[in-house]
């Protein structure tokens, strides 16, 4: 039976018409009172009242546009938690190897890039999978040598670690004798010392000087680029979890959001975090206050920080509290507790939001440590802290999202059986491995999700991390689940990509759910996701989003039938 949303009654006689109704829909609000509606008003690109096909009906007037969704499911639009659009787009824009799915992917990929690119500078890209370097997946730079020896070869996988050529290396001046740099490990061949072809971490930076920096034009064409991806999936709302900015308060990426936004291409409501220098200390809250400032002032809001406390797993740069897997290491934080807690008191005092990235269980207690430092000093104040990634989660800690309001960050099509999660729960062994990705437990307990793709590291797809957060097998597969228990519902799901990132967006009372007064953010789907077997979700295509209730992807004339 459908439980419909009251429109306040029928309105009164001068009470003011629509632009657009959508009715004749079942439209799911993911308000938690009234979660089903059949009908839609929206004007000035608000929503105006939600409810049945009748009530709705007297929101027409002379001038209305009304589309009948003929029962077609309709959502608020999604959002992202965490995403890089302007390191996605990018990628895209250069040499991606996103598409490879083996090593002579890889190779046909790159050596086509080569071939287009002219001169002798270097040749950069990203996505390349880790897991296609067994046992460790430890990129060789044999590969690449096969395909120039010439010209520096420099390709970035997850943002923690680099592939590059012998000749990369050569001109960097990275030898056997090179040290590795603080929170950075030059891979080695063991019986030499010869660097093998990956950087780790930190040491990524002893290329910098051969990447070339994009120009402002590449840099608003990524995220323009961007912006199209994420509305054609439905997508209107997004975390820029890593904002980079220079040594002195400015910062072109926050220049290249506010050209997009002039040419009215930024059709995303936008919230960025400026990523913290580990590499620096407090003094550096003087720039993050500028650049805050300067980002208000022209319209777009930067009021959050990205702390990095550490690595991957993979690669054993994770922080963990018991060593991995036949080692007697346990990776080590990239920031100490007491720099991090005391920046985060600051940033706290100061209205700001923290983000943490977290992946090993060491990781995610000093990011939730940190925030309970600061409780005890500020209480609880409405910073909202996140927390994103978080691989392995230990039991002890689950509860605390709950009790210090902190927000888990999962990219939940992550949570399946797949090479770099086999590569991973090698890394900490089956006892650990039955913590990863603890969705189910975080809510059990009393904490809150969003989700977010940190794309372009994996699929920006909502269906298909819907599809996998509620079977945790990934799609088109048939292994076995990894850790069912920690399985949500569709319920669950929906709002952790919809009212829970409008909530750490902190814009939670104007998108995330349809209900009267807030943004007309809405997208109109092809199959209904309550209908169908959880396996066939990934397959779901959007025929419409819209952005202020205007079409940013798709048509309304496309729900004609």
């Amino acid at each position: 039976m459908l439980l419909a949303v009251s429109a306040n009654s029928a309105p009164p006689q001068e009470a003011p018409a629509a632009d657009l109704i959508l009715t004749n829909g079942r439209i799911y609000t993911v308000e938690a009172g009234a979660p089903w509606a059949e009908a839609v008003a929206i004007r000035d690109g608000r929503i105006l009242a939600v409810g049945t096909r009748a009530e709705i009906a007297a929101r027409k007037g002379a001038k209305t546009r009304v589309v009948d969704l003929h029962g077609r499911l309709l959502l608020p639009a999604f959002g992202d938690a965490h995403a890089h659009p302007i390191f996605g787009g990018m990628s895209h824009a250069r040499c991606s190897l996103s598409a490879g799915k083996t090593l002579d992917d890889y190779r046909r990929i790159i050596a086509e890039c080569v071939a287009r690119t002219p001169g002798t500078g270097t040749v950069f890209g990203s996505g390349f999978n880790q897991s296609l370097f067994p046992p460790k997946g430890i990129p060789r730079k044999e590969i690449l040598d096969e395909i120039s020896s010439d010209r520096a070869l420099i390709f970035e996988s997850d943002g923690h670690t680099l592939w590059v050529n012998s000749k990369a290396l050569e001109l960097a001046k990275i030898t056997k004798d090179t040290p590795d740099p603080k929170n950075g490990t030059i891979d080695r061949d063991p019986a030499t010392g010869e660097p093998v072809g990956g950087l780790e971490e930190s040491a990524m930076a002893l290329v910098d000087a051969l990447v070339p920096p994009p120009s402002d034009a590449d840099l608003q064409g990524a995220i323009t680029y961007s912006v199209r991806l994420f509305n054609s999936y439905g997508i209107t709302s997004w975390h820029d979890a890593a904002v980079e900015w220079d040594k002195g308060g400015t910062s072109r990426a926050i220049q290249a959001y506010k050209a997009v936004q002039d040419r009215g291409a930024l059709t995303m409501h936008t919230v960025m975090d400026l990523r913290w220098n580990n590499a620096r200390g407090i003094e550096q809250m003087a720039d993050i206050l500028k650049l805050s400032d300067d980002a208000r002032a022209r319209g777009l809001t930067a009021k959050g920080v990205k702390f990095f406390i550490d690595g991957v797993i993979p690669q054993q740069t994770a922080a963990m509290l018991a060593p991995y897997e036949g080692t007697t290491e346990k990776g080590a934080a990239q920031i100490s507790l007491d720099m991090l807690a005391e920046a985060v008191t600051a940033l706290d005092a100061r209205g700001f939001q923290p983000h943490f990235h977290a992946i090993g269980d060491a990781a995610v207690r000093e990011a939730l440590d940190a925030v309970a430092r600061t409780r005890s000093h500020d209480g609880r104040t409405d910073t909202r802290p996140m927390i994103s990634h978080m691989n392995v989660i230990d039991p002890a800690d689950q509860p605390r999202f709950g009790q210090l309001g902190v927000t888990a960050v999962f990219q939940p099509l992550w949570a399946c059986d797949e090479a770099y999660m086999r590569l991973t729960m090698e890394r900490i062994g089956p006892v650990r491995s039955t913590t990863i990705y603890p969705a189910g437990s975080i809510l059990r307990s009393g904490g809150r999700l969003a989700y977010g793709a940190d794309w372009s590291v994996a699929s920006a797809n909502p269906f298909e991390g819907i599809e996998v957060a509620l079977t945790r097998i990934a799609p088109g597969e048939n292994l076995a689940p990894l850790g069912p228990d920690e399985a949500v519902t569709l319920e669950q799901a929906l709002r952790a990509y919809t009212l829970d990132v409008a909530y750490v967006n902190h814009l939670d009372t104007e998108t995330g759910s349809i209900a009267p007064g807030k943004s007309a953010d809405l997208i109109v789907v092809d199959q209904d996701l309550f209908k169908i077997p959880a396996r066939q979700i990934h397959a779901t295509k959007v025929l419409v989003t819209l952005f202020r209730g205007t079409p940013v992807y798709g048509g309304l004339d496309r729900l004609a039938r």
